[in-house]
């Protein structure tokens, strides 16, 4: 196979004859520093449903409402579609040493975005501060931490490497809500943006100065961008199945809180938790569906379809029947679904092997970077599709006339975010089924 990128050789402390202290190790180095970014570049963005309930409630700006749920869904689509091109460009050789300063640009932009949006009077203010200036800073900063990954652990481990930062994410999703709501509740909303600038900043810069930078051997000899990918419709697949799945699991994400508010009527800090509920089981399962592909060798297919219909099934069983009435149900909802759709991301390091292998059939040059940043970017699709939708979808009103949570304002949404959960994985499963078997190896 023809690689865009060298072997690595990482020490990672096996040497029992020269153990080297967490402190230096590099290995230890790249993945604390990695995740602490994590914290600046999706705090704000996974948990902005808390946000999205002040907005709607407080009317703090004109135009506050139904509209702020965009905020959310835009800041997600920005930073999942401008991936694809901010990974190709820093992918190659001319680039590559830009990425740290990107990072730190991108931090100061994030961080200025969020201060100057503490003093927005209307909504499409924070849509433009928010969800695309914000966004945009907070890609600068987050992709170079995948292309570093990718590098470190390009010769192994690769999928568990993305699963563990995956957890740390929803780590920083399971903490933000509660952080978000005690300071909208202290310090009110403008204050409270300016004290998320700064922790912005802060974090975003000391995270950047953790991260080790990889040996000479581990970088990128690229003069031509490898686009050979685009010829197989493995990788469309893939995509498709990505934007689909990704339509529908941002809306929970954002409209949870609201929806426990409206109808089930619960303090502001147990809507809150709602976004808790919903993030903390992907600590668990971004990194155990890397692991299924990793160590147990699970097919990219099945490792699919386990999180798709999964997510599916949370969606029809739990959120659609009588979650407007009885809490736990919600609640079960927010830890099922969850841990299902959270997962999902995980499974594209073993879509990134079966383009791999496939490149190496046809012996083309690949470059593994460049693909997730292209995965990033069909997300990105879908939560921009998704998001839309979802207004609309409010708007349109129950699917039916009953007292099961279908028969809400949120019955469209609801169907919709399913739908989307079950054909998400019924793509993957369709490629599977119709293509030759090849025995799974692994990530090489």
């Amino acid at each position: 196979m023809v690689t865009s990128t060298d072997n690595i050789e990482l020490n990672n402390g096996s040497d029992s004859s020269s153990p080297e202290p967490l402190a230096r190790n590099p290995t230890i180095r790249i993945l604390l520093g990695c995740g602490l970014l994590q914290l600046p570049a999706w705090g704000f963005a996974m948990t902005f449903g808390i946000f999205q309930d002040a907005y709607s409630k407080q009317q703090v700006v004109k135009g506050a409402g139904t509209a702020t749920g965009v905020i959310g869904t835009t800041m997600n689509g920005v930073m999942y579609l401008s991936m694809p091109f901010l990974a190709t460009a820093l992918g190659r050789d001319r680039w590559a040493p830009w990425r740290r300063t990107v990072a730190i640009v991108g931090t100061l932009l994030a961080s200025a975005s969020f201060l100057i949006s503490s003093w927005s009077t209307d909504v499409w203010h924070l849509v433009l501060l928010q969800g695309v200036l914000a966004a945009f800073g907070n890609t600068m900063l987050y992709t170079p931490t995948t292309l570093w990954l990718d590098e470190w652990f390009r010769d192994g481990n690769r999928a568990t490497a993305y699963g563990i930062q995956f957890s740390i994410k929803n780590i920083v999703g399971t903490a933000c809500p509660f952080l978000m709501y005690g300071l909208l509740d202290r310090l009110g909303f403008r204050n409270a943006l300016r004290v998320w600038a700064a922790l912005v900043l802060i974090i975003g810069v000391g995270g950047i100065a953790l991260v080790p930078l990889p040996p000479a051997s581990a970088r990128r000899r690229q003069r031509n961008i490898p686009w050979s990918f685009l010829k197989h419709q493995t990788f469309y697949i893939y995509a498709i199945a990505n934007i689909i799945f990704s339509s529908g699991y941002g809306l929970p994400q954002t409209y949870l809180p609201t929806y426990a508010s409206q109808y089930l009527h619960l303090p502001a800090a147990e809507n809150s938790a709602m976004i808790a509920f919903f993030n903390a089981p992907g600590i668990l399962s971004c990194t155990g569906f890397g692991l299924l592909h990793d160590k147990v060798h699970l097919s990219a297919t099945n490792n699919t379809l386990i999180s798709a219909f999964g997510s599916a099934l949370c969606v029809f069983l739990l959120w659609g029947i009588k979650s407007n009435t009885v809490p736990g149900l919600l609640i079960a909802f927010a830890l099922g679904f969850g841990f299902f759709a959270s997962g999902y991301s995980s499974t594209w390091g073993g879509w990134i092997a079966d383009l791999e292998r496939e490149a190496a059939e046809h012996n083309e040059a690949i470059n593994s970077g460049m693909l997730y940043g292209f995965m990033n970017g069909a997300r990105g699709i879908g939560y921009v599709v998704g998001g839309l939708s979802g207004v609309e979808l409010l708007k349109a009103g129950p699917v039916q006339n009953s007292q099961w949570a279908l028969g809400t304002k949120y019955g469209g949404l609801i169907l919709f975010t399913g739908i989307s959960s079950a054909l998400g994985g019924w793509s993957i499963a369709w490629r599977g089924w119709s293509c030759p078997k090849r025995p799974s190896t692994g990530m090489r």
